[in-house]
């Protein structure tokens, strides 16, 4: 039997809005390298379009970017550092 091709059908419509959250241990540099690497794939982020939540004892940190995601490559690309950083523990 002779396998058929698939066709993956995307989910996402490019260009699109897309939430990303990214937890780690709460300080300031956790902040910063998560900005960075965000930045780095998806430009310049505006402060209306980030938010953070403190973990109730304050010890870790989520922060959610809203970014524009122009492509499933661009998403992999962004997905993959930032779970390979060592400061993030958990990527959304």
């Amino acid at each position: 039997m002779t396998e058929q091709p698939t066709e993956r059908k995307e989910l996402l419509q490019f260009p699109c809005d897309f939430p990303i959250k990214i937890m780690g241990r709460a300080s300031d540099d956790f902040r910063a390298q998560a900005r960075e690497i965000v930045e780095r794939h998806a430009g310049s982020v505006p402060e209306d379009r980030v938010t953070e939540r403190l973990s109730k004892d304050g010890n870790f940190l989520s922060v959610t970017y809203n970014i524009r995601a122009s492509s499933r490559p661009q998403l992999d690309d962004l997905y993959r550092e930032l779970s390979s950083h060592e400061q993030v523990l958990v990527v959304l």
